[in-house]
């Protein structure tokens, strides 16, 4: 219209919750609980890095802002920090499959 001077921002993306939403679900249990074990064994000592950039990934997940072009590093940002939330226990897992196996 002319004589608006209000800025035009892009609007929100409708679904932009969808990835930290489906990242934050099994990681911040997951990462509670691995903070819990890993205290119980007087800090997280190697993996420390992993559970910070894990909780710090999942955290930009959601204060990224809201509109559609920066839904691909919002969906990166969620899905790497799942994986780093799943790293130390799937690290035990394997550990654990290779000590059975002989």
């Amino acid at each position: 219209m002319p004589g608006n001077d209000a800025p035009s921002f892009p609007a929100a993306h409708r679904t932009w919750w969808r990835a930290p939403l489906a990242a934050t679900l099994p990681g911040l249990p997951l990462l509670a609980l691995e903070y819990r074990w890993f205290a119980a064994q007087d800090g997280p000592g190697a993996f420390s890095g992993v559970l910070f950039w894990a909780a710090g990934l999942i955290a930009l997940a959601w204060v990224l802002p809201r509109r559609r072009p920066l839904r691909g590093l919002r969906i990166t940002a969620a899905g790497t920090g799942l994986g780093c939330a799943l790293l130390p226990v799937m690290f035990a897992v394997l550990l654990g499959a290779a000590v059975a196996s002989g």
